[in-house]
Parts: C-alpha cells; sequence; structure tokens
C-alpha cells in the first residue's frame, strides 16, 4: 500500500536529535507515510549519517539537500514540497520529537480548506539532555517525560507542560479546538493543493524564528483556509536549547505582504519567468 501523507523535517547538522525522531517515527500508531528530510546545508558526513540510519530503520524517505549558504529554511522546505509525492503533508522540526499519535492525529482528522495546527511541550535541559532512542522505544514520551518534566517546571520555569496531555475525550478536544491559533513551523499540516495555491513559503524569509510561519499564515487566511488549533492531540517534544534571537528587519517583508493583501508570492515555489525554485 502506498502512504498517503507525508512528513518533511526541517533538519541542519543535528544528527543525534534526528536518531531520537526516527526512533518516534518507529513507534507511530499510523505507520504508512513518507519521510521528506529538508536539509539546510548540513555536511556531508552528517547527511551520510543521517541517510544511513534513516535506511537501517526502513523508513520510507527522500532527501532534500541544497549548499549551505546561511539559513534559508524557506527554501529548501520549498524543494521538499515539490518532491514530496502525497497529497497531504505534515511539517516537523528538526528539534522536536513527534508523540505515538503525532501523524495519526495529523493525517485521519484532516479537512479540506483547514490547517490542522499544533504546539510543543518545551523539554527541561535535564530531561532533553537523557533522551537515549532506547528510552524513546521504550514508550518514555508521554506520561512518564511529563511527569519527569513536571517535578522540575518550577525550578526550570516551563510554561508549556499542559502541551504535552494528550486528551482522547471527544468532548474535550471539540471545546479546546474552538479557539483560533496560529500556524506554528515545528508542527502543521496541510493539503498540497492549498499550499501550492499561494506558492509555498516566501524565500525572503531567511533568519531563523521569523516570517516561515507567519507570514504563510496570514497569506493562506487570505486566500480562505481556516486554522484548526488541535492542540493536545498533535504533540511534539521540544529540545532544550538557549531561545533563537529574533531580527526585526526581515519583518518588513511580512509587512509588506499584508499591506499588499498577497497571497501568491512570487518569492515562492515557483518563479516569475515559471521556473521552478
Amino acid at each position: 500500500m502506498d502512504a498517503q501523507v507525508s512528513l518533511i523535517i526541517s533538519f541542519y547538522k543535528n544528527i543525534d536529535w534526528l536518531k531520537l525522531i526516527i526512533a518516534a517515527l518507529r513507534r507511530q500508531s499510523l505507520k504508512d507515510f513518507e519521510v521528506v528530510i529538508s536539509d539546510d546545508g548540513s555536511p556531508q558526513e552528517i547527511v551520510l549519517e543521517a541517510r544511513e540510519a534513516l535506511s537501517r530503520n526502513k523508513m520510507n524517505y527522500q532527501y532534500v539537500w541544497h549548499e549551505d549558504q546561511g539559513f534559508r529554511k524557506t527554501k529548501i522546505l520549498n524543494q521538499a514540497v515539490v518532491k514530496s509525492k502525497n497529497d497531504y503533508l505534515v511539517f516537523l522540526d528538526g528539534d522536536c520529537i513527534p508523540h505515538q499519535h503525532f501523524m495519526k492525529e495529523h493525517f485521519l482528522g484532516r479537512k479540506k480548506g483547514y490547517v490542522r495546527a499544533g504546539r510543543r511541550v518545551d523539554l527541561t535541559e535535564k530531561v532533553s539532555g537523557q533522551l537515549t532512542e532506547e528510552k524513546i522505544e521504550q514508550g518514555y514520551l508521554g506520561k512518564h517525560v511529563i511527569i519527569d518534566i513536571f517535578k522540575e517546571s518550577f525550578r526550570a520555569g516551563i510554561k508549556s507542560l499542559e502541551q504535552g496531555i494528550y486528551v482522547r475525550n471527544k468532548w474535550i478536544r471539540n471545546w479546546i479546538s474552538k479557539k483560533d491559533r496560529g500556524i506554528r513551523g515545528h508542527n502543521f499540516s496541510i493539503h498540497k493543493k492549498d499550499l501550492i495555491e499561494v506558492n509555498g513559503f516566501d524565500e525572503r524569509f531567511y533568519k531563523p524564528g521569523v516570517g516561515e510561519d507567519t507570514d504563510l499564515e496570514a497569506r493562506l487566511r487570505r486566500n480562505g483556509i481556516k486554522i484548526l488549533g488541535i492542540t493536545k492531540q498533535a504533540i511534539v517534544y521540544h529540545q532544550f536549547h538557549i531561545p533563537l534571537i529574533r531580527e526585526h528587519d526581515i519583518y518588513d517583508y511580512f509587512h509588506e505582504n499584508n499591506q499588499k493583501k498577497i497571497t501568491y508570492t512570487p518569492f515562492g515555489i515557483y518563479k516569475p519567468d515559471h521556473t521552478i525554485l
């Protein structure tokens, strides 16, 4: 049976964490999916190690890479979208590990004209540093990791702990999903057709933490796409690291697209001369 959904993972050098992600993918309750690695210029020795790990774990995968010329996440994401084989796409950042039901929650709940937008739970430095493939394979992610984070949450100042509570009750799900939520690049899914209609990601956002999700969300909304929050359903666990410094000068592109009410960016997948990428 051919896969019906593609998981696009943004990746750059973080090979140890990618191996943890692969361990989590092996435990997914939804088994039939394609993995597309969107590599923003990792060295070739890292690429070889990543490919070997994917092959060893029998992942159905494609590997999309370009040369390292600084942060170009949006550009390599557009290439990954083009290469993906399926009509439904799930996006995950390479510093986030998916919950066991992550793929199931995104794919089985898909709706035409909607983006499904999840959130993340931030791991403490201690929990993040002690994660292993073996612990993940034994089912550590879930109740066990939440208990460990809770023990440290007051000292570590973790504010997203509740995002790691997996909710099964349909009534509670419907209630918490009514709140309008924005897209976060580390955890969302969309029909490929809807993404192509706005020409994918605007490649002018060339600095980390700026634009790749907020600009995409704004253009999708203007094109009639609604955002459906799936907090506490599609869960990811975020690696501890020092927060990124967001450089505000690049927000000019975001404001420009908003002022002009842009939906289809000319700086995306298809360029003005009709070439791709």
